[in-house]
């Protein structure tokens, strides 16, 4: 008989990358808080695809991570940890849902040179 491998699930997100706009928080209607922001990563050279960039939406819950990330500017170039999720919500016209990385923890790599 053969042996049987255990497979265990995992769903680690790791992103450095530039923040593509200034993070924005938000109070939903549950009374929930959260700041939303954008990551852009560099593919590397040599991809197959003519897309040179992701972007890629992160939502901050905890009070600690969403601190750190309401101090963030255009340009900063940032590390975040998470997961992958996808989140559903009400819209005036039915349910929606994303895709986004939910943030566990999250610093400073650089700060965005002034303009």
């Amino acid at each position: 008989m053969a042996a049987q491998l255990a497979t265990e699930s995992v769903n680690e997100v790791r992103l450095v990358g530039r923040v593509s706009a200034v993070p924005e928080e938000r109070t939903l209607p549950s009374g929930d808080l959260m700041v939303t922001f954008r990551v852009v990563t560099d593919r590397p050279s040599g991809h197959a695809s003519e897309v040179r960039v992701d972007a890629l939406e992160c939502t901050a819950w905890t009070a600690r991570v969403r601190r750190t990330t309401r101090t963030w500017r255009k340009g900063d170039v940032v590390e975040v940890t998470g997961a992958v999720r996808r989140r559903f919500f009400a819209t005036p016209t039915g349910r929606a849902s994303r895709v986004e990385v939910e943030v566990r923890s999250a610093s400073m790599v650089r700060r965005a040179t002034s303009a």
